[in-house]
């Protein structure tokens, strides 16, 4: 089944984009959810109007994005955690509390922005990835030191 996107869809497509899809799969979630119409002349104008104004605050939004990343880019977060003789934590280090300390840095970041391949599990200074945007990723040093005895 042929459908007309009025919304940006992960894993689909973005708006004005012609898709085919199951039929189940739009009549259960894409038309009940706004989300496309059937392709016709009316809705395909009326769609591209709404691209181009989704263009226009696409990219104010990723000009603002840019901003974010560069202010992320020059701080950095310190995490303390218990660990052993060696450097190993107890326990490990990961992207909700680096998160979290951003937040409290007063940078408005989700757990699901950052990038970790794996928690972090030793002291040390890190490089962490920060994916604000398709196009806009930024780095934040993370540094994971000893927490003083109580």
């Amino acid at each position: 089944m042929e459908l007309l996107l009025k919304q940006n869809v992960e894993h689909l497509g973005r708006i004005g984009d012609v898709v085919t899809v199951k039929i189940g799969y739009a009549r259960n979630y894409l038309l009940p959810q706004g989300l496309a119409v059937a392709v016709t002349k009316a809705n395909m104008a009326q769609i591209e109007r709404a691209r181009a104004q989704a263009l226009a605050e696409e990219q104010a939004r990723v000009a603002s994005l840019k901003e974010l990343a560069a202010k992320i880019g020059e701080a950095s977060v310190t995490i303390e955690g218990r660990a052993n003789e060696e450097g190993h934590l107890f326990g490990s280090v990961n992207a909700a509390q680096i998160a979290g300390a951003l937040r409290a840095k007063g940078l408005p970041i989700e757990d699901k922005q950052i990038r970790l391949e794996q928690p972090l599990k030793e002291i040390g200074v890190f490089d962490i990835v920060v994916h604000l945007h398709q196009t806009v990723d930024a780095t934040v040093k993370v540094w994971v030191v000893q927490a003083k005895p109580a």
